[in-house]
This record gives C-alpha cells, sequence and structure tokens, in this order.
C-alpha cells in the first residue's frame, strides 16, 4: 500500500484452515465497506495444517494481507500481543479466526468510537456455545473480573474489540492476559465502551478451550488486580500480603513462650517452629516488594521482546 493504513483487523489463527479463505473475504467487505485504507494482519500462531499455506496465497493476492508466523505455538495472547506490535493503523480491531465474530460488525465498532471511546467491547448477548463448557463458566469469570478490576464488561471473552493504536500499543500482553485488555487499558485513562456484536456457531473444526483454562482465569485475575492497584507501589501489595504472616508468627511464637516452662518439649518445638516460618515467609514476602520497588524503577524487560526471534514476517 502506498498510504498507511487507517484500521489494522489483527487476527490470530491456529489450526484454520478451512475457514481462513472464507474469514478474509468476509474481513476484506467489511473493511472496504467503511471506504478508509485498511490492513489485514493474520498471525499465524504456529498451526501445524494448511493454514500457512492459504495465509501465503492470501498476502500474494493481496498486498493488504500482512502476515505474521510464529515458529510454534505461544497462545492467543501472544498471537495478539504480535498482530498489535507489527500493525500500522490508527485504529486496530481484534478478532477471532473461527469465524464465529461476525466481521460486519467491525463498521459498528468504528462508529462507536468515533463518539470518543477509546477501547469497545463486543458483548455476544446471544453467544453460539455450550452452555455448561463456555457459558456459564465465561458469566461466573465476567462477574469476578468486574468485582476484582472495577471494569464491569458483561464479555471481556469476546475477541471482537477496536481499540486506538496509541492505546493498545501501551498495554503489556502476556500469559492470558487478552481477555483483561479493558482492565488493563484503564491503567493510561482509557475511555472503554461495550456493544451487543453478532455470534455465530463454529463452522469448522473444534474449539481450541475449554473448562480446564479455568485455573489459570483465576491466576491471572490475581495478577491484573495486582497490576491495576499496585503497579506503581508493589511494596505496598506486598507488605499487605505479609502483615498476616506476621501476625500469626508473633501470636505463635507468644503461644510457644508461654509453653516454654512445661516438662514436655515437643509443643513448645512446634508452636516455636511455625512462629518462625511465619515470621520468615512475612520477611520474604516484604523482600519480594522491596525488589519489585526496584525492577520498577530500574528494569526494561518485555515480554514481546522474547518472540521476535520466532517470528516471521510477510
Amino acid at each position: 500500500m502506498n498510504s498507511k493504513p487507517f484500521l489494522s483487523v489483527v487476527v490470530p489463527l491456529f489450526n484454520e484452515e478451512e475457514s481462513v479463505r472464507l474469514l478474509y473475504t468476509k474481513v476484506r467487505a467489511a473493511c472496504e465497506s467503511t471506504e478508509k485504507p485498511f490492513e489485514i494482519l493474520f498471525v499465524d500462531d504456529g498451526s501445524q495444517d494448511g493454514t500457512r499455506e492459504v495465509l501465503r496465497e492470501l498476502h500474494h493476492e493481496d498486498p493488504r494481507v500482512k502476515v505474521v508466523y510464529f515458529r510454534k505455538n505461544y497462545g492467543q495472547t501472544a498471537a495478539m500481543a504480535a498482530g498489535f506490535d507489527y500493525s500500522e493503523g490508527e485504529t486496530i480491531v481484534s478478532m477471532d479466526g473461527d469465524l464465529q465474530n461476525d466481521p460486519s460488525d467491525i463498521p459498528r465498532l468504528l462508529e462507536k468510537m468515533a463518539e470518543g471511546y477509546d477501547v469497545v467491547c463486543g458483548w455476544r448477548k446471544n453467544r453460539q456455545d455450550k452452555f455448561w463448557s463456555r457459558r456459564f463458566p465465561s458469566v461466573i469469570a465476567n462477574w469476578i473480573i468486574g468485582q476484582v478490576t472495577g471494569v464491569r464488561i458483561h464479555d471481556n471473552g469476546c475477541s471482537l474489540k477496536a481499540y486506538k493504536a496509541s492505546i493498545i500499543k501501551n498495554v503489556k500482553l502476556y500469559s492470558e492476559m487478552h481477555r483483561f485488555i479493558p482492565a488493563m487499558s484503564t491503567l493510561t485513562g482509557s475511555r472503554v465502551a461495550e456493544m451487543v456484536v453478532n455470534h455465530h456457531a463454529r463452522q469448522f473444526g473444534e474449539s481450541k478451550y475449554g473448562i480446564g483454562r479455568v485455573w489459570r482465569v483465576f491466576f491471572d485475575i490475581t495478577t491484573v488486580k495486582m497490576i491495576i492497584g499496585f503497579v506503581s507501589k508493589p511494596l505496598r501489595w506486598f507488605g499487605l500480603l505479609s502483615l498476616p504472616f506476621l501476625v500469626l508468627g508473633l501470636l505463635s511464637l507468644l503461644f510457644a513462650g508461654t509453653l516454654f516452662s512445661q516438662t514436655e518439649i515437643d509443643p513448645w518445638l512446634v508452636m516455636a517452629t511455625t512462629g518462625f516460618l511465619f515470621f520468615f515467609l512475612s520477611v520474604h514476602l516484604f523482600a519480594m516488594g522491596v525488589i519489585g520497588e526496584l525492577s520498577m524503577k530500574t528494569g526494561d524487560f518485555s515480554p514481546k521482546k522474547g518472540l521476535r526471534s520466532n517470528i516471521k514476517i510477510l
């Protein structure tokens, strides 16, 4: 393209050989309807089927198609992060590559952003997925995420979202953090909106996600809460965590002191050992807070840097 695109559509893919060409056709039609210059950036997350060959063909057929190849499967969050990193548009739209998100919603997302929002999240109100394995856990997770982060979105897991590039490129993504982008973006003072979008049943292949990811979401929620609430003051976070153990340690040592005069040494030894363990755990957590403070002041690590040696660009 001769001009810089206004819109970048980022689509992570993993073993989506059957759907990728149809998806491209629908995304292209939706983007052309906006009458703005655009690019479509597919991120192949180490697919083992023919996805890579189809993407290579699309790239040669349409110069607006860019492709990022991962040498192995890193997960959806890493794929999205790479797509955001290499996109050039002022506005970025992310979506899944399984045809469950509807590309025709892209112009509507852009219209909502034009009202002054920095992030617009899709809400799959009529979600076409299995209830017990997908929809029910999602409802619980979204409620917990809203309570913990204070950003109450009905559907954090919906990949169909629109962002200002200046916002999303400054959100550090790793682990399973792609579902927490609305909460993470509030660190930069972003205005977040939500709108109902279409959702379709999967046409090809099988879902890459199941009930087994729940435990990872739980740990990521804890991480996000720490980042949002204590991003500039890790010592306060770890200091608060250390206080209960400090109190338990002191109480255990005091109780051990009352047992010291008894003839049997076992109760005293047990309580004294317990007290010292709690005390040293408290000191350990406090020390982690100090290290966190030093890292915030002097560290420059970015999870994205580690991916560059495993990426090929078309």
